[in-house]
Formats: C-alpha cells, structure tokens, sequence
C-alpha cells in the first residue's frame, strides 16, 4: 500500500519521510494526522514490524509510544541526515526472559566462536551467491566460505569482504564506509532498517541485543543483532547494486529508493523447506540461538537469500 505522504510496506514496514504531523493510536491503530490537513492514515499496530521516522517535524503521542513497545514494533528514529541514528525496542520479550538472559551472559567462549564461524561462512557463501548472480563468478569466495575455522582467527570475513566489495559494483570504484559517498547512504539505510528487524527478533526471542557472539564495544547496544544479521546483508546489496545499473542513485535517498529497499527486506526466502518472510526467518534462528545457549551447545544454519529467493 502506498500513500501519497506515506510508505507503506506489506503492513510491516513504515517509512514517513516526507509527511509531517502528528502520530498516535486509536483501538490499537496506528493514526497518522498530516498537518496539511489531508485524509488520515492508519494501519494495525500488531501488523507493523518496523516504523521508520525520517520527517523532523513528525509529533508522537506517549499512548502511541507505549502501544508500539506493548506490540514489540521497532521504532526506528532518523537524524537531519534522514539516516537511522536510534532504535525503540520493547523490554520484555519472553516468559522465561531471565532464565534466557542469564544463559546468554553465560555462553562459553568455545561456543560462541562456533557459532561465530557458522555465522561467517553463512555470510561469505551468500556474498559469493550474489556475485555469482550478478558477475558470474564468485571469485573464490565460496572456497574462503569452506576454510573458516572457529571463532575466524584467519579473518576470512574479513579478506571476503576485501574481494566482494571489490566486484560487486562492477561500474566504478567503491570503498565501503559509513561516512564515504553515496551508494555506501543507501547500504547505511537498508541496513538500518535491517538491523532493527534483527533487534526485534532478539527481543522476541527473550534474548538481549547488547550481548553479542562476536561484537563486543561497551557504546554498542546492539552487538547481538549485529551478530545475527551479518548473512543477510547481501539482501541490502542487492537491491542496491540494481539502483546503480539504472543510475538511480542520488546524494540524498528519496521516496521511491526506500520503497525498494523496503521491499527487499519483506520478501519470502525458502528455509528449511518452507517459505517464510524474513522476520520469521530470523525469529525462528533467534529462537534457536536462545534454546542454544541453554543448552550450552549446538549450532544454527541460515538460509540461501540469493538463490532461493521467491
């Protein structure tokens, strides 16, 4: 659905760049007023996965507030860069939270870097399934996918992405960075909105975003979700790398760029089997990770993005 101020994703993901009014909640909708006096919009708050705030001048209420965080919607909040720059996550996710809790904080160094190198390989083998979609050559990275050890002590992550970053535009030179000129605004976008999606399963699941596998920094609040969302990066790529070959990329992302980057992110991919959106995909590894570490043992597996998509 799209609205003329608005974007709408399937339901599940929101993005109010360009509207700017007065958000809040009515029988558990979320309303959204426009100060130009147009017809309001609304959308169930129980179908919304994620809302993107880009508009500075957008108002909330506190009953909408807490609604979104009953509901375990992440509230994704931009800066006057229209970039992501803060996340409102629920704080209580699980009936046996602290029990799960306790076993996160508590998780071996043996296992986390077992479950560090399943999360590499996985990562390096849909990167070099994307190149070879794209270029028709993975450039070895599937090779560098089998020789990762536990815990990556050879950062095979590392020299893979060397590679990737190298071929994946095959139109001019790239240098991947946060701060480096566009399309790296684009990547910083969809991964954004990625990572919420991530912290919101983590949340789910009775897990918490700040205790990671592998990254560890005491000003990052997301660790795990950074962990958890690495394989699936390449989604983001994707649809960027098709923005650059229609030579759609501009300094500043408007409506119709984010629609797309939205999209990608509310597709169904094949795993285990079975058609799933992404948010169950990764619900279900969160809620495996968290039975994992209970048990003090085990490991998970992620799905093929690229070839699998449907």
């Amino acid at each position: 659905m799209y609205h003329q101020q608005v974007l709408f994703v399937n339901n599940c993901l929101i993005d109010i760049s360009e509207a700017s009014g007065y958000l809040h909640t009515k029988n558990r909708q979320l309303i959204i007023q426009f100060k130009d006096e147009s017809p309001p919009a609304s959308v169930p708050i129980e179908d919304i996965t994620a809302l993107v705030i880009s508009s500075p001048d957008t108002i909330y209420s506190h009953q909408l507030l807490s609604a979104l965080s009953e509901s375990g919607v992440c509230l994704i909040v931009c800066g006057r860069n229209r970039l992501p720059n803060g996340i409102l996550l629920p704080i209580q996710g699980h009936s046996t939270q602290t029990e799960r809790l306790k076993a996160q904080a508590e998780a071996k160094l043996p296992l986390k870097k077992q479950l560090w190198k399943s999360i590499v390989q996985a990562k390096i083998t849909n990167q070099a399934h994307l190149l070879k979609k794209l270029r028709g050559d993975d450039f070895g990275l599937l090779y560098l996918s089998n020789k990762v050890r536990s815990g990556d002590p050879d950062n095979k992550e590392g020299q893979a992405a060397k590679i990737y970053w190298s071929n994946l535009f095959n139109t001019f030179s790239f240098t991947r960075g946060r701060n480096e000129p566009p399309p790296n605004n684009y990547l910083n976008y969809g991964y954004a909105v990625l990572r919420a999606i991530v912290a919101r399963a983590i949340c789910t699941s009775g897990l918490h975003p700040s205790l990671g596998i592998h990254h560890h920094n005491r000003y990052n609040f997301f660790c795990l979700a950074d962990d958890i969302m690495e394989p699936f990066r390449p989604i983001v790529d994707e649809e960027v790398v098709q923005l650059v070959r229609k030579n759609k990329i501009e300094l500043s992302l408007n409506s119709e760029h984010k629609k797309q980057l939205l999209q990608a992110l509310t597709k169904s991919f094949v795993f285990n089997g079975e058609t799933r959106t992404l948010f169950d995909i990764i619900s279900r590894i969160t809620s495996n990770l968290a039975q994992i570490f209970l048990a003090g043992k085990g490991t998970f597996c992620f799905p093929n993005i690229i070839s699998k998509r449907k």
